[in-house]
């Protein structure tokens, strides 16, 4: 993902910050990647309910 960013803040559990950093720790990639990638996850799942959005997520 080359485009770019913004900086937003969110609240996850001490057990998804646990997770979330042995998975770094193990992959070498960014915490942030993760969270980025679970966001489109989400973001597909309820592409429908996106009118107009749609077309971003057929890649």
């Amino acid at each position: 993902m080359s485009r770019k960013k913004i900086s937003t803040t969110v609240y996850i559990t001490p057990e998804q910050d646990a997770a979330l950093k042995q998975l770094n720790a193990k992959t070498k990639v960014p915490v942030a990647e993760y969270i980025r990638q679970g966001i489109e996850l989400v973001l597909k799942e309820y592409k429908d309910q996106l009118p107009g959005q749609q077309s971003l997520f057929d890649r």
